[in-house]
């Protein structure tokens, strides 16, 4: 029986025990994430949000990126801990989608629209978040586990060269994934009260 969305919206974990399997197929995927780029709101309706899904060698790419990335960084004797959260969190999953804004449609935007000019920016940010958001949802309802990074910017000039994405797209977050093989901790909460206020 298909979840109610405040169901899947409980589930959505971050999962770091991911295998290289799929219980969908390749196409269903890109459906998932065609939705999502079309049908999640930016302010100004800027749509300036890119998500690029990277499969089979193009994510193993990614995460040897992020991998070499940091061993030049890194201090030697704390690399292995680093490299094995690496191929044991995220390129072992089955793929990858990566968030990008457009910078050239939020700078334009800010000339257009001068008042608001340094409040497109944050708006850009916003909408971002909502497309991760339904992106990890919606993996969740297909059976998937994902967990949210940011290897930004470290990794920004190498990923938009060897993938040829135009310099305007600005990387704010990588989203690994595949079938869950552990489940995550439990999830704690704050007091709702501290958080949640209704005044009538």
């Amino acid at each position: 029986m298909k979840k109610s969305f405040m169901e899947v919206m409980r589930d959505r974990r971050t999962y770091y025990a991911i295998s290289n399997q799929s219980p969908i197929s390749d196409n269903e995927i890109e459906n998932i994430l065609k939705s999502v780029i079309t049908y999640v709101p930016s302010a100004f309706n800027s749509q300036s949000a890119r998500m690029v899904l990277l499969l089979g060698d193009n994510h193993t790419k990614l995460w040897n990126i992020v991998k070499e990335t940091l061993r030049k960084i890194v201090p030697a004797n704390n690399f292995a801990a680093t490299e094995a959260k690496i191929d044991n969190s995220f390129a072992c999953g089955y793929g990858t989608v990566l968030f990008f804004e457009d910078m050239n449609v939020v700078e334009g935007l800010q000339k257009s629209f001068p008042s608001y000019a340094e409040t497109f920016p944050g708006w850009s940010l916003q909408s971002s978040g909502m497309h991760q958001f339904a992106t990890w949802s919606l993996l969740e309802e297909a059976g998937f586990g994902a967990s949210l990074q940011h290897y930004n910017p470290l990794v920004d000039e190498e990923v938009c060269n060897t993938w040829k994405f135009p310099k305007t797209w600005k990387l704010i977050s990588q989203m690994p994934f595949g079938i869950p093989v552990a489940q995550p901790g439990e999830k704690e909460v704050q007091d709702i009260a501290t958080r949640f206020f209704v005044f009538k």
